[in-house]
């Protein structure tokens, strides 16, 4: 079933951007119209099906929103995506409660906006695996006893009231999660850029010489604030939300994404899911949980496992993680280093025999 997508922007050079970029995904189900102006937009909108509307936050006449609501009175289900050369505060937050599927500041990222495309219209496989038939599900249930990890991410995000909690691999993909970043346009550029930092941290543990590492990273934001935890060498927790880092909340948040970690972490060994570091929780890294903080993890302990899931992580997780080794790059480097004088008026062995200044025959 064919897909059809309106770019609309005053500049051609920005339509002809967006066209090349859709190109790139070679999918035949897309169809692709332009237009330089609202009205001739609306004359588009008019005569055919429109599924994804991509248009300028401004254009000649009126808002972005403004036009947005003018398709929208005719394709009622159809997906928005702004692009915008606007920091106004006022304006982001009029696209994002319009019901905005994504907002992308000039010059526009690219990849993120694919991924966005990709969404918005279903092109992307969800994250788990096919259904199971019953009599299958009930033998995977019967046969395992860990915890569900959706339900843990549901749960903690319910206890702590944040917009979404996420389980990313270290290749950057999401294996779990619930809700979603208030501005979801930026989200891979956000979790790769999450994940170099996760792996940052397995470089400072290992020259550290840590058999454990105790990882949290902090991002007071105006939207949401972030906070990202290691679970494995393999596995990382995202959660966003409003004032989750806040003075009187941050240790209560901690708490709780500590006591998260530990029971994803259970849950990912019942299924021998393990990497090369193993990320264990010392006694002074995570003070005591109460009740009142962490309302349902004690109950999931017993909930039945999700056959989805499972075989989502037992396909997914097999590989390890790669050993880096810095020693022959220091090595390397330290030979180099050694071949060459620190004076700067003082010519090297090689570098007199490069300029010919004396034979291959002296010593």
């Amino acid at each position: 079933m064919s897909k059809h997508i309106l770019l609309v922007d005053d500049q051609r050079d920005i339509l002809r951007l967006l066209r090349s970029t859709l190109d790139t995904l070679k999918n035949k189900e897309l169809v692709i119209y332009e237009a330089q102006s609202g009205e001739e937009a609306l004359l588009v909108a008019s005569r055919d099906q429109i599924d994804l509307l991509v248009t300028d936050y401004k254009l000649p006449g009126m808002s972005g929103v403004e036009f947005m609501r003018k398709v929208r009175a005719r394709h009622p289900e159809v997906r928005v995506i702004f692009i915008t050369a606007t920091t106004d505060r006022e304006m982001r937050d009029d696209m994002l409660n319009s019901g905005a599927f994504g907002i992308f500041d000039k010059p526009i990222p690219l990849a993120d906006f694919l991924d966005s495309v990709e969404r918005s219209l279903g092109f992307v496989q969800t994250i788990f695996a096919p259904e199971l038939t019953a009599e299958a599900e009930a033998v995977q249930e019967s046969e395992t006893q860990h915890v569900k990890v959706s339900d843990l991410l549901v749960n903690f995000r319910q206890d702590f009231n944040a917009d979404a909690v996420f389980l990313l691999n270290d290749r950057g993909l999401i294996n779990a999660r619930t809700g979603n970043l208030r501005d979801p346009s930026m989200e891979v550029s956000l979790i790769a850029t999450l994940m170099q930092i996760h792996n940052t941290s397995l470089k400072v543990a290992k020259v550290n010489r840590q058999e454990a590492i105790e990882s949290y990273h902090v991002f007071r934001g105006d939207a949401h604030d972030l906070l990202f935890i290691p679970v494995t060498a393999l596995y990382a927790l995202l959660v966003a939300g409003e004032g989750l880092a806040a003075e009187d909340r941050i240790l209560d948040t901690v708490r709780g994404l500590v006591a998260l970690r530990g029971q994803v972490d259970k849950s990912l060994a019942s299924l021998g899911v393990t990497g090369q570091l193993k990320f264990k929780t010392s006694p002074l890294a995570t003070p005591p949980v109460s009740a009142a903080t962490v309302k349902n993890t004690e109950q999931l302990a017993r909930t039945p496992p999700s056959p989805e899931m499972e075989a989502l992580l037992k396909k997914a997780l097999g590989k390890k993680a790669e050993e880096i080794s810095t020693d022959d790059f220091w090595t390397t480097a330290a030979q180099d280093l050694a071949r060459k004088s620190t004076n700067p008026e003082v010519l090297s062995l090689e570098e007199a025999k490069k300029m010919g200044l004396i034979s291959d025959d002296n010593s």
